[in-house]
């Protein structure tokens, strides 16, 4: 199964939060799936911790990224219509239809915690539900 990585999974580690073990358990499972993270979760991800200071994780995170097999997507701005349209209809921030829509154009699946994925008809997978299939 091919997986979108959202934001909150790698942020869950990066925080050190309640669910950091699990979200670092499906992580190192990239041998079982193929793992895929958007260039806007990168962007968010280093926003999140730019502006807190923490120039050395952020340096780890890019390297970690670049070493682990896990590939980077994107939308072009031809897709930005589509995810309009997907946040029109699903009720969808930003975000989560940027990740809905590059969900839908790579064929993956999104893995998150977040619920509001649960409204677009692709839905979500979470980390423990992928770990225990």
């Amino acid at each position: 199964m091919d997986l979108l990585i959202d934001t909150n999974i790698v942020l869950e580690i990066l925080l050190d939060q309640d669910r950091a073990a699990e979200a670092r358990r499906l992580l190192e499972a990239v041998d079982e799936h193929s793992l895929y993270m958007s260039s806007f979760s990168i962007d968010s991800i280093g926003l999140r911790l730019f502006r807190s200071r923490r120039y050395d994780d952020l340096s780890n995170f890019i390297s970690d990224v670049n070493r682990s097999g896990i590939s980077v997507v994107t939308l072009s701005t031809a897709d930005f219509g589509m995810m309009i349209e997907t946040a029109q209809a699903h009720d969808l921030d930003f975000d989560d239809a940027y990740q809905v829509t590059v969900a839908q154009r790579h064929n993956l699946t999104i893995v998150s915690y977040d619920a509001d994925f649960d409204r677009a008809p692709s839905g979500r997978r979470t980390p423990a539900a992928i770990l225990s299939a």
